[in-house]
């Protein structure tokens, strides 16, 4: 049979056609009215989708660039600031942190698992002066509770600013940004919106534009407040990735269309999809006989599993790309050939979920010789799953029916 490559990874997903196509259509310069209205639109998108009426800004970079500016703006050497570490993203925080001289303090929780607030709350110290977090920790599979943290914050009436890198989950999670007090939102192009990697974009409180006139660490291109002044005039303060940022406008005009030109609603039916798609893998994975890494924080971004007793996790990652062209993820550092990771995140349906799932039977069938296997069983939850996840109440059916 022929094979036609999908990707099922958390980034770079699969690239939407219509931003491909606005891409190769790019030729535009960037200090002229056309570029400017471009960048200025795309902005002015990217508010709705992050879902805050703050300062959104774009960097060209991948999304460690933004992490990097949020810890270079917002901190001095000496600072103390509190991490929040599950897995390979949270080390990074913790890394840039010291890279630029913060005080860190860390909570620490085993890969597959997510922290406590109990344990946060504990962390929490009256001098810090910022929380840094995942949404969704992509390389293990599990979502964090930033509202609660957000929650947490306010209770504790600290001042500390909340950082979170939502890189994997927007377009994958609920976020309510300036009603929980998100100070700084981060994000990636090569993730939900759809596009290749190359942009990223953050979100800014006023509390963080405050905090940045204090701040006394060194930035030069990261300088977020350089960044802010240009914007308002349709510019970045550098060279901006011109072809992306056509890209980027192409994809939020696709989430708006399917939210019928409303790309609040489109954001949500995109996040919504995620979890569909999560929620069919899970279920799949589950009646093959595996096991969730993360079973009691799983997120919508991505499905971590682990392999059977015995079995590198690579002879699934390699099975499914050699027959089926199709490339999931295998754990990364230390956590590679003990799980793998199935993504739903961005340009993902249900059509592409039960294909990965019928080729992971296919895999248990021939590779990983699944105790009581049986063809179909896989597929068989997944349908229910979609099922359960999409079927209309009663009442909005009476609602369709009446409008016709």
């Amino acid at each position: 049979m022929i094979r036609k490559t999908r990707l099922f990874t958390p980034g770079p997903t699969p690239l939407l056609p219509a931003a491909q196509f606005a891409m190769a259509a790019a030729d535009i310069h960037h200090r002229t009215p056309e570029f400017r209205a471009l960048y200025l639109r795309v902005l002015d998108q990217l508010k709705t989708f992050v879902g805050t009426k703050n300062d959104v800004l774009l960097l060209a970079s991948s999304g460690t660039g933004a992490m990097e500016a949020s810890v270079s703006n917002l901190t001095s050497p000496g600072d103390r600031v509190l991490v929040l570490s599950a897995g390979k993203f949270g080390e990074r925080w913790e890394a840039l942190a010291k890279a630029f001289g913060c005080s860190v303090d860390v909570v620490k929780v085993p890969y597959g698992q997510t922290f406590s607030l109990d344990e946060v709350r504990k962390a929490l110290k009256t001098e810090t002066r910022a929380v840094f977090m995942q949404a969704t920790e992509s390389s293990t599979g599990v979502r964090h509770d930033v509202q609660g943290v957000a929650a947490l914050l306010k209770t504790a009436n600290s001042n500390s600013l909340l950082v979170v890198d939502a890189i994997t989950g927007l377009g994958t999670t609920h976020f309510d940004v300036d009603t929980w007090g998100v100070d700084i939102m981060i994000g990636g192009s090569q993730k939900a919106v759809m596009i290749p990697p190359g942009l990223s974009y953050l979100s800014v409180s006023d509390r963080a534009w405050q905090a940045m006139e204090s701040s006394r660490n060194p930035r030069y291109y990261f300088d977020l407040r350089k960044e802010r002044k240009n914007a308002k005039n349709g510019e970045s303060a550098y060279t901006p990735a011109v072809a992306l940022i056509a890209a980027l406008g192409a994809a939020l005009d696709y989430i708006a269309a399917q939210g019928g030109g409303d790309l609040a609603v489109g954001r949500k039916a995109l996040v919504d999809n995620a979890e569909t798609c999560a929620a069919m893998t899970r279920a799949a994975v589950e009646a093959l006989g595996l096991k969730l890494f993360a079973p009691d924080a799983p997120a919508a971004a991505a499905t971590a599993v682990l392999p059977p007793d015995g079995v590198d996790s690579g002879v699934v990652v390699k099975e499914l790309k050699s027959r089926f062209a199709a490339v999931i993820t295998n754990g990364q550092g230390e956590m590679k050939g003990q799980i793998f990771r199935i993504a739903h995140i961005g340009f993902f349906d249900y059509m592409d979920t039960i294909a990965i799932v019928g080729a992971l039977e296919q895999v248990a069938a021939s590779s990983l010789k699944l105790p009581g296997f049986e063809f179909g069983k896989a597929l068989a939850v997944a349908q229910k799953a979609y099922v359960e996840r999409t079927a209309k109440p009663a009442s909005e059916k009476l609602e369709a029916v009446g409008a016709r």
